[in-house]
């Protein structure tokens, strides 16, 4: 892989809260808007690399680009080489850890420092790692919380737009009955021929995941998503073990090492790496060949953007999760067709900022 020679100028970030058109109600609480952290990386030779984080909280945004300073401080005038960057952060922030608002830092930097090698190239972000453009089959996780069966079938009908084949729905009720009507609601609406994901959201202890669990198997569901807590994996590949519906996880592997353990444990049947907590395009990597290696199929969790080029070099990919949150302050949103997210041929990943829209959801 060629890659052009760039060096780090310095790092500007802009924090935005963008509103959610469909509310996601979720075990864990409920999400009404999207706080998101907008990521300049700027080269010496003219060429502006750019990401975004999803911060969970708007107070989270002010200090991951406090850390971001610091990323600044520690990589300036150095060459964009994301894997040598990585190493000497890692490095910088050994002692307080590689993790939380740290690793978020870090991992938005990775991002943007391919995204420049990407357009200094020339090049679609795929064709860089040695892919090439392709439709990558996604699923439609916006909406669809934890709300009465009804309802959640009716919202579910409204998400197969784009002709999208597959949906995921939040479970989590305080019964198993609650969570059962809104399955067999929501199942009853849609064609036969469209998949139905369910995620727990970490809800449940071991002993009612696996009570939930076997009689969701009965139910024609893709995959159980997260129904304990995410790094107890000896529970995990109990569940995987006992239950018909295949169980996935991932979207909390805290860097490939997680991901490498909780394979190990046999925790799951499938993996879905968060591109910020796996460690950016540098982590991801790592974390594809982990999962090539015991043939696991592998999707992603959010940042449907980079995420779909990541997806085209993964060599058991699975499914994208696609979230429209970040379409507000984009230039040029990803198009999905037929149910399949399209990467755009063009250089970069296609994260481009609209900057009348970023000005508008500008935080404080």
């Amino acid at each position: 892989m060629s890659v052009p020679q760039l060096t780090v100028r310095g790092i500007r970030t802009v924090g935005v809260e963008v509103p959610i058109k469909l509310p996601l109600g979720t075990s864990a609480g409920t999400i009404r808007s999207a706080p998101l952290l907008l990521i300049d990386v700027e080269t010496e030779e003219g060429v502006t690399g750019r990401s975004y984080l999803f911060c969970y909280l708007p107070a989270a945004a002010p200090a991951i680009a406090a850390m971001l300073g610091e990323v600044e401080r520690t990589v300036k005038g150095e060459r964009v080489a994301p894997a040598d960057l990585w190493e000497k952060l890692a490095l910088r922030f050994k002692l307080i850890g590689v993790q939380g608002i740290v690793r978020m830092a870090m991992s938005g930097f990775d991002v943007a420092c391919w995204d420049a090698l990407a357009l200094a190239a020339g090049k679609p972000l795929v064709r860089l790692l040695g892919g090439e453009p392709r439709p990558i089959p996604a699923y439609n996780s916006n909406g669809l919380g934890l709300m009465a069966p009804g309802a959640a079938a009716d919202e579910a009908v409204g998400l197969l737009e784009k002709g999208f084949r597959a949906v995921k729905l939040r479970l989590g009720n305080a019964t198993l009955e609650a969570d059962l009507a809104a399955v067999r609601a929501v199942r009853r609406r849609l064609p036969a021929s469209v998949e139905l994901m369910v995620d727990f959201n970490q809800a449940l202890s071991l002993e009612e995941a696996l009570r939930r669990g076997r009689t969701i198997d009965a139910e024609g569901i893709t995959w159980i998503e997260e129904p304990i807590r995410h790094d107890d994996y000896r529970g995990c590949a109990e569940l995987a073990r006992e239950l018909a519906t295949p169980v996935q996880i991932g979207e909390n592997f805290s860097l490939p090492q997680a991901m490498a353990e909780a394979l190990a444990a046999g925790a799951c049947d499938y993996v879905m790496p968060d591109l910020e907590r796996i460690g950016g395009v540098t982590g991801w990597r790592v974390a594809a060949g982990l999962a090539a290696e015991k043939n696991i199929p592998m999707s992603s969790h959010m940042y449907a953007e980079a995420s779909a080029h990541l997806l085209a070099i993964t060599p058991t990919c699975h499914y994208l999760e696609y979230f429209d949150w970040a379409e507000a302050i984009l230039a040029e949103p990803l198009a999905i067709v037929d149910g399949s997210a399209v990467i755009p041929d063009r250089p970069r990943t296609g994260v481009v900022w609209d900057e009348k829209a970023v000005k508008r959801y500008a935080m404080a």
